[in-house]
């Protein structure tokens, strides 16, 4: 890694990116066979065993079925195993569909119901709720000494997509992300998309093959697949693979492992340092030499404690999974001061669009963040109503984000259209949970609204009873927890005898958010 390095040719190295994200990665295992590619705290595998694993689980894929344009659907959590299947439904030019594990029984079964794929595969041992899904689906041991353990669930109908050449139009990832009405939305992420974000932000990040990134953001995430695991691999690293995030298992990793790279939300940062002030001590990380943060909005307060407790910059940046997802990043050789999200990536084209009129606002005025570049998102998988409405007929994605252009070319978010919840790090829209809180006997209304914390927000619910009817805080969080991921579920849920409403019926939700400011602070 080098600052101050002379920037490279962004328009060629885009043009030179292979057809597919498995063929990035598992190029080094002719260039530097025997250097470290993946390292889950007990073993590590170099580029050689990677790519035999990869060809491996490609001949399982195509044994069990499995043909280009297939949906390939990974109920996982960080690990070997996860990577492998990435790469190998890459290399047949199957669509990885990549899920979170901790997702409930009932979004598990959505997602799988609505991409519809060939195959179902769990990384069950390294994650008690992927076993717990693969049960629940009939799912067997794939049985093969080569790979890590895995299951794998029944043949399942399902088209196949048309399968395309290129990297520009072939899906490379489809994440899941839950819709503003309260159902999931299929993001299809192109193969040049994951790339462009590998290839150009870590090269922003001075990533090469001397670095060792702790992956702890899911895969699952756009974020901990485009950016920690895909970047990584791109720049022929090191990718520790961690399934769950713990502050002392980050500290050990730090001291013992050769961390170079730590990408992570605010949440996980506030929890660091949390850490260190109950311990008593900073980590002792002589490799460690790049913070970044993302997924959330940075406190300053959050920002300069991180960079007390570990004696670096702590970078960060803006994206979204419509956009692969990074749209902008502080410079590696420009550190700043306070929580700016930095410039646009090479190639990235911003307006800021006042979203009533559809024009352009002046200059350094706020306005709705639209973005241009090869990485935003071919659309929402069978919802092309939907995408019509984020992506013009130009191309510009609106962000749904409000953002202005700061005059040294930085971009600063101000607020977002939407009124998404962001928890550490996940998106959380109110709908869904309201329509959860909703379908219990005895709710009738439910209002969802985010109340900030230090480096992260929290999901705090109202609720109005049918007549004559209630139900305690208790049996509403149980009633969640089995429908929704756990950072979808409210922290406070609170029963009122009516809630705000317009003289339309419209919630009002102005005022909740400040009662729920009075609830979290009680």
């Amino acid at each position: 890694m080098t600052v101050g390095r002379p920037d490279p040719d962004f328009a060629a190295m885009v043009a030179a990116l292979p057809p597919r994200i498995s063929h990035a990665a598992l190029a080094w295992a002719e260039r530097t066979p025997d250097a470290p590619a993946l390292f889950d705290g007990m073993q590590e595998w170099s580029y050689r065993r990677l790519s035999q694993a990869v060809g491996s689980a490609v001949a399982h894929l195509r044994r069990l079925g499995v043909v280009g344009g297939d949906r390939v659907m990974i109920v996982c959590e960080n690990s070997l195993v996860a990577v492998t299947l990435i790469l190998a439904a890459s290399e047949c030019d199957a669509w990885p569909v990549i899920v979170n594990a901790r997702l409930s029984d009932r979004e598990i079964d959505t997602i799988r119901d609505h991409c519809q794929p060939r195959r179902i595969f769990y990384t069950d041992t390294v994650s008690a709720d992927a076993a717990a899904h693969a049960a629940r689906h009939g799912a067997e041991p794939l049985g093969d000494p080569e790979l890590p353990p895995m299951t794998v669930g029944p043949l399942l109908a399902a088209d196949p997509e048309p399968v395309h050449a290129g990297n520009q139009r072939q899906v490379g990832a489809l994440i899941y992300t839950s819709g503003t009405t309260g159902k999931p939305k299929g993001v299809m992420l192109s193969h040049r998309g994951l790339l462009f974000v590998a290839s150009v932000s870590g090269w922003m990040r001075g990533l090469g093959p001397s670095d060792r990134t702790y992956g702890v953001l899911p895969v699952s995430h756009v974020f901990g697949l485009a950016s920690t695991c895909l970047g990584t691999l791109y720049a022929g690293g090191c990718l520790h693979t961690v399934p769950r995030f713990a502050p002392a298992a980050v500290w050990q990793a730090l001291e013992q492992d050769g961390v170079t790279v730590f990408q992570g939300v605010p949440a996980m940062y506030a929890k660091l340092v949390e850490h260190a002030t109950v311990t008593g001590r900073k980590p002792d990380a002589p490799a460690l030499r790049y913070l970044s943060s993302g997924g959330s909005v940075l406190d300053i307060d959050l920002k300069q404690a991180v960079e007390r407790v570990f004696g670096l910059p702590l970078h960060n940046g803006y994206g979204l999974t419509e956009c692969s997802p990074t749209v902008t990043q502080t410079r590696l050789d420009a550190p700043r001061s306070d929580t700016s999200i930095g410039p646009a990536l090479p190639l990235v084209e911003m307006r800021f669009v006042d979203h009533v009129t559809g024009r352009d606002v002046a200059d350094g005025e706020p306005g709705e963040l639209w973005v241009r570049a090869p990485n935003v998102m071919l659309g929402y998988y069978r919802e092309p109503a939907l995408t019509a409405q984020v992506i013009t007929d130009d191309g510009w994605l609106k962000t749904g984000d409000v953002a202005r252009l700061e005059p040294d070319g930085c971009v600063a978010v101000v607020g977002r259209i939407r009124e998404i919840v962001i928890r550490s790090g996940f998106n959380v829209y109110p709908e869904e949970v309201e329509g959860v809180l909703t379908s219990h006997p005895a709710v009738t209304l439910a209002a969802v609204v985010g109340h900030a914390v230090a480096g992260n927000e929290e999901v705090v619910a109202f609720v109005q009873f049918v007549p004559g009817q209630s139900a305690s805080e208790e049996a509403l969080k149980a009633w969640a927890a089995e429908r929704l991921a756990p950072y979808k579920r409210p922290s406070r849920i609170v029963a009122m005898d009516a809630l705000p409403a317009s003289p339309t019926g419209k919630l009002l939700k102005s005022g909740l958010r400040a009662l729920a400011a009075e609830v979290m602070a009680a």
